[in-house]
């Protein structure tokens, strides 16, 4: 009963039939910015480097090594780290009704740069990995601390009260990281160097720490399409088809939690992408989360590498880091998002 009403409610979507074809075209084209995140860049590449890259290594080539040691780690970690926040955004936007809602407002962000400030001022001497250690345990504990606080009292955590304990969390682990940064070099050097938000120098041994629970958290996160169309319908209604929502809203968290964790640690703060993506996907596709988690995976990672090769080309033999890259044209376009007639309807 609960299944077949859920279905009814998200199914009306414009074109219903395309979607399966404007998906495969998004998969395609997010295999051409594979492609090129792989062969652009300072140093030029041909597909004959490429494939002798993988085929025929040569350690003495350059060209080789930039491939397999640089660009071919980048380039999985854009795609991977792209579809973890767009699938974030998403599942936060569904789980709290508010389409404002990305990793950033949620704490995540503020969580894993505490968690590197307070290791740096307590051991001196940090490394790259486990910086990155320290960021998936800060993001994951500062996603269940907003879940934890939104859960007290009667009700549970419903939209507004996540909303607020997240800019609680937030200004709370905002004031602890600048206190230690003002008073230790180490800790501010540490975080400046992570906070920036970018792809490059993050070469194999970041993308196997993080990439297993990125993927985890994909293939759950594809799974709560049906889950987030009850809670689309409003708590009463859902409540009243059988929904736990407590329950529901709970694993959603602690799926965003890994997805979330692994990517900012893998790649620092990256905004923009958890925020603007699910908008887009809801353009494509309408309200049906099975939809629109699908539609998420896919279309961040082009616009998260699409940002990257921006960042290359923009100020070559120079690079731009894709934080910044989407800082400057994320704003403008979530503007003009906003502003769409078509968005007002959703």
């Amino acid at each position: 009963m609960t299944q077949s009403v859920v279905d009814r409610v998200a199914i009306p979507i414009r074109h219903a039939r395309r979607l399966p074809l404007i998906l495969v075209a998004s998969v395609l084209v997010l295999g051409i910015v594979t492609f090129l995140s792989i062969t652009w860049g300072a140093r030029s590449v041909n597909l004959g480097t490429i494939w002798r890259a993988f085929t025929d290594f040569d350690p003495a080539s350059a060209s080789q090594t930039v491939i397999r040691q640089m660009r071919v780690p980048r380039t999985v970690l854009g795609v991977a780290a792209g579809a973890a926040l767009g699938l974030s955004g998403a599942i936060l936007q569904g789980t709290t009704r508010n389409p404002l809602a990305d990793p950033g407002i949620m704490g995540i962000n503020a969580g894993a740069a505490a968690a590197i400030v307070v290791g740096s001022a307590v051991v001196t001497a940090g490394s790259f990995g486990l910086s990155t250690a320290l960021a998936f345990v800060g993001a994951g504990a500062a996603t269940l601390a907003v879940f934890a606080v939104a859960s007290l009292g009667r009700e549970g955590a419903t939209p507004v009260k996540l909303a607020l304990a997240g800019a609680a969390v937030t200004a709370g682990l905002s004031s602890v990281t600048t206190a230690l940064v003002m008073t230790n070099v180490e800790a501010l050097n540490e975080l400046r160097a992570w906070q920036v938000g970018s792809l490059a120098g993050r070469y194999a041994n970041v993308v196997t720490a993080t990439l297993p629970f990125m993927l985890v958290g994909i293939v759950l996160a594809l799974g709560a399409g049906r889950a987030l169309n009850g809670l689309a319908l409003g708590e009463d209604t859902a409540h009243g088809l059988g929904q736990r929502i407590r329950l529901t809203r709970a694993v959603a968290f602690a799926i965003v939690a890994v997805l979330c964790g692994a990517a900012t640690a893998a790649c620092g703060p990256i905004a923009f992408v958890g925020l603007i993506v699910p908008h887009l996907a809801r353009i494509a596709c309408g309200p049906d989360y099975r939809w629109i988690l699908p539609f998420s995976a896919v279309l961040a990672p082009i616009v998260l590498l699409s940002a990257d090769l921006v960042g290359r080309v923009a100020v070559a033999p120079g690079e731009l880091p894709v934080g910044v890259v989407l800082g400057v044209l994320g704003a403008p376009a979530f503007i003009v998002l906003v502003r769409s007639p078509r968005l007002k309807e959703l």
